[in-house]
C-alpha cells in the first residue's frame, strides 16, 4: 500500500489582510490542510521572486502568496507591483527547472477565512497532482552564437545513480551549488 504525498507548501501572506484571514479561518474553526507553512511578509508587493525560488530550492513542493485584493491594499499598490512581479517570477521559475503549477498567487482579505481555508485546500491538492518535485541539474550547452547558457535538467534517472555512486552524487551537488 503506497502512501499518500504530502506536500510541504510554504505561504507568504500579507499581514494585513491575507494572514488576518488565516487567523479567522482558525478561530473559526475551519477545516484546510496542515500542510502549509505560514511566513508572514508586510505586504504581497514585498515577496521577492528569490523568495520563492529559494523555497522551491530548499525543499517546498509549492509556495502560495497571499495578499490583499487589488485596489485594498494598506500599501496603496503593493498588490499590483505582486502582480507584476508574479507573472516575471513565472517565468524565472520555469528557467530554474520549476513547473510554473507549483506556485500560485491569490487574494484573500481579513475577514475572508473560507476563502482562505478554499484556496490553501485546492493548492494543496493542486501540488499534490503535480506530485514531489525532482531535483534539478544544471547543464552548460554551447549556443549557435557560441555563448554558454545553463538550462536546467530533471534528474530523475540520476538520482538512482547518484545512490549507487557516491563521486556521482558529489558532482551532481557541485552543479548544484550545494
Amino acid at each position: 500500500m503506497s502512501e499518500l504525498f504530502e506536500p510541504k507548501i510554504v505561504g507568504f501572506l500579507c499581514n494585513w489582510c491575507s494572514y488576518a484571514g488565516a487567523d479567522l479561518a482558525g478561530t473559526s474553526r475551519l477545516s484546510y490542510p496542515p500542510n502549509i507553512r505560514i511566513v508572514r511578509v508586510p505586504c504581497s508587493g514585498r515577496v521577492d521572486p528569490l523568495f520563492v525560488a529559494r523555497a522551491l530550492k530548499e525543499g517546498a513542493d509549492g509556495v502560495l502568496v497571499l495578499g490583499c485584493h487589488p485596489g485594498d491594499c494598506h500599501y496603496s499598490d503593493g498588490n499590483f507591483v505582486a502582480r507584476r512581479r508574479f507573472a516575471i517570477m513565472q517565468e524565472l521559475l520555469f528557467f530554474l527547472g520549476f513547473e510554473r503549477e507549483r506556485v500560485r498567487l491569490d487574494w484573500v482579505s481579513a475577514s475572508e477565512g473560507a476563502r482562505f481555508a478554499r484556496v490553501v485546500t485546492q493548492f494543496t491538492e493542486q501540488v499534490r497532482q503535480l506530485g514531489a518535485r525532482s531535483p534539478t541539474r544544471w547543464v552548460v550547452q554551447k549556443s549557435a552564437d557560441g555563448m554558454k547558457k545553463k538550462t536546467p535538467r530533471p534528474t530523475a534517472p540520476a538520482v538512482a545513480d547518484a545512490e549507487a555512486n557516491p563521486a556521482f552524487a558529489q558532482q551532481i551537488a557541485r552543479d548544484c551549488g550545494r
